[in-house]
Parts: C-alpha cells; structure tokens; sequence
C-alpha cells in the first residue's frame, strides 16, 4: 500500500524537476537569441535521429560564412527551423514531458473556433457530392477550381505568423471566394487539372495525389475537403498527407493532429461533421488515404537538397501524380527563400527540384514570392505596402519539370 500511494507523487516530483529544465532550456535559448550569440550544436540525445544532421548542417554553415554563425547574422530560415528543433531538444531531454507538443492547446484551440465554418463547408461538401453523378465534365472542373480555392485560402490561418494569437476561421470561405479571386496573382488551377485529367487517361486505377499539408485546425480541414473531392469524382485512387513528426512552427500538422480531428469530427452532434468523421476514418483503414511522415520535413535543408539528403523521400514523392505543398514554409524551402526577382520563373526558382509534377498553394506571409508577370509586384505595393507578409494575396504555381526529363 505504502509503494502504491507514494508511486504518483514520486511522478509528480520527478515531471515537476524536467518541467523546470524544459523552461531551463527555454530561457536559455531565448537568451542566446536576444543576444545574438552564435549558433550551438544540438545536443546528442536518445530519439534524436537527426541531431547529426543538424550538426553537419553547423559545420557546413560555418566552412561557407568562414566564421561561426550567429542568430542576427545566419539564413532567416536556418535560425527560424532551427529555433524550433532546439524547442523540441528542451522536451527530448526528458523521459516523462518528451511527448508534449508545447502548441497542441493553441491548435486545438484553432478547431474549436472554428466549428461553425468547418460545419458549413462540410455541410456544403456532403449536398455537393449528393449530386456530383449529375454533373458533367466542365462543372466538375468548376466544383475542382472552388474547393482548390478554398484549400488555398484555408491557408490564411498560420499561428506562427500570429505569435500564436488566436487566428481561426469564423465563417467559410466559400461565401468569400468572389472576394478573394483578384488576389490570386498567379492561377495555375487549368494546369493542375489538365494534368490529373492525362493522368486519369493514362492509368485511373493509379493517380495518386501527396499533400504536404501545412497548418493545423480549419486549414487542415480545408486539406481533407479537397481530398474527398478529388477521391469522390475519381479524380485521383489515393491521397498520401505528409505532416511533421515533431511539433513544429506553432501550427503545424503532427499525426496526432490528424487523428484527433478525425475523432472530433466522428464524435460531433453535427450530421456533416460527424459523416465525413466516420468516412476519412474509413479511408484511412482501407488505405485510401495515407499518412506518412519523414525526419526531413523538419530538417533546415530547402527542397533542391533533398534528393541528396532524403533520396528515399524524393523517390517517394516520385511515386505520386501530384504533389500539393501548402502554405508559406513549404514554398520558401521550394523556392529555397533567395531573394528571387519577383519575375523569376517558377521552374528556375525550384534548382532541379522535380520528384513529380509539383503544385503550391500558399497565401503571402513571407518576401519572397517568384513566377509573377511585368508590373504585378509594383502593383500590388501600391494597393498595400505589406502586400508580401500580410496573407491577403496568394499564389496557385504548378510546375512539371520531371515531364521535360522523361
């Protein structure tokens, strides 16, 4: 009896001591970064896979600056991921606390805010499909273009742009679609569709679509309506998400995020919800849809390195028809955030980047943005100066660079 009762305090005690080295840990990096001090290596811990990586990573930086590299004086998004593993290094270094993600509750949050969008555009979603054997093929490509649309702008939603402050969606974005088209600067939507519809010739038993998802709450539902849309009509067989496999950049898609919204979806007293809750469940056991994860994701290399870091990953993605990187991060590491001309071609942008045709949806909230034409940058800085970082313009770019080389 004695051993029973003094087992739980002596769990409280011991996660109480790691709960201050987790907060230890974090003063000591804000530390280093308010004070510009340089970069350290990662610690050598167990269930650090990549920390070698990360460290050769290091000694590459400073073979090319020469010199040691600094937080105020390195690659913005080498500090910024870098920042982010370091995050994770505080919780890795426990035995009771490793498996927290430190942002679940403000993802959470996100999904729970969002409810009455997510429950009208799957509302929308179920009636649509109802009636999708009445429809032929132009006004099913109408149907593909709206909930691309709507996938592209659930993007708006990024906690890690916000600082983490409540940033939700309150009603759907469908009632909004009129309102956001001319902010598109770049629509490759024909593209994209051509593409799926040659592939569906070639081999409809086959088309697989990957989706590099990005945030958490109503951006990843917008992600799982696109892909019912696209698995319904036949557009594709298979969906494969790729989330990250530590909680990364606030907001950002875990496994456990996707399944825990599938059980809020299941168990929900809404119809909608409850429905595609109990059929995205379903997909996942017959194998429809996929998920998998790779270390790469989070790793600090942009995306032209991957064939010769992740070659597996690179040969997976070779696998699919059409791979859909959202969001900002995504196309910064596709476009391996230089600071490009904004006229720059997309395709040049990518530096051989080419596992399968490639497409990004991603709303502005970083300066850098390539493939727009004479005069829109100049444009767009007159209706609004922060027209790079605000989120309120957004490109669709689609690249098939693979087919040139096949």
């Amino acid at each position: 009896m004695h051993q029973r009762s003094t087992c739980p305090q002596i769990i409280f005690q011991t996660a109480e001591e790691e709960l201050k080295d987790v907060i230890g840990g974090m003063s000591k990096l804000r530390n280093e970064l308010q004070t510009d001090k340089p970069i350290v290596p990662m610690e050598n811990l167990p269930l650090g896979n990549d920390t070698s990586i990360w460290n050769n990573y290091l000694e590459k930086t400073k073979a090319l600056y020469g010199s040691e590299p600094s937080w105020f004086k390195s690659a913005w998004l080498y500090v910024e991921c870098y920042m982010y593993r370091r995050i994770y290094q505080s919780f890795l270094s426990s035995t009771l606390l490793r498996e927290i993600d430190p942002f679940r509750e403000q993802k959470d949050q996100g999904f729970f805010s969002s409810v009455k969008a997510i429950d009208g555009l799957l509302s929308y979603l179920q009636s649509t499909l109802k009636k999708i054997g009445e429809t032929d093929k132009d006004q099913l490509k109408v149907l593909f273009e709206q909930f691309t649309e709507v996938d592209l702008w659930g993007n708006k939603c990024d906690l890690s742009i916000s600082a983490g402050a409540d940033n939700f969606q309150t009603i759907s974005p469908l009632a909004q679609l009129d309102n956001y088209r001319p902010f598109v600067l770049v629509d490759n939507m024909d593209d994209m569709w051509e593409h799926l519809q040659t592939a569906n010739a070639e081999s409809p038993e086959s088309v697989r679509l990957d989706i590099i998802v990005d945030n958490a709450g109503f951006e990843l539902i917008t992600d799982l309506v696109f892909a019912e849309f696209v698995i319904s009509t036949k557009l594709v067989k298979t969906v494969v998400f790729h989330p990250k496999d530590i909680p990364w950049f606030v907001s950002d898609v875990t496994v456990r995020d996707i399944r825990w919204t599938l059980d809020q979806l299941f168990d929900s007293e809404s119809p909608s919800m409850a429905h595609f809750g109990s059929i995205w469940k379903g997909r996942l056991i017959t194998g429809q849809w996929q998920i998998h994860t790779h270390p790469f994701w989070t790793l600090p290399h942009d995306y032209s390195e991957m064939q010769s870091v992740a070659p597996n990953l690179y040969a997976e993605l070779g696998k699919s028809n059409l791979a859909i990187f959202k969001g900002d991060l995504n196309y910064r590491k596709l476009v391996s955030d230089r600071q490009w001309v904004t006229t720059t071609k997309f395709d040049e942008a990518l530096r051989g980047f080419c596992p399968t045709a490639l497409c990004s949806l991603r709303t502005l909230k970083a300066d850098v943005v390539v493939g727009l034409k004479d005069g829109q940058a100049k444009k767009a800085e007159k209706e609004n100066s922060q027209w790079m970082v605000s989120g309120e313009y957004a490109v669709i770019q689609f690249s098939n660079i693979k087919s040139k080389f096949t």
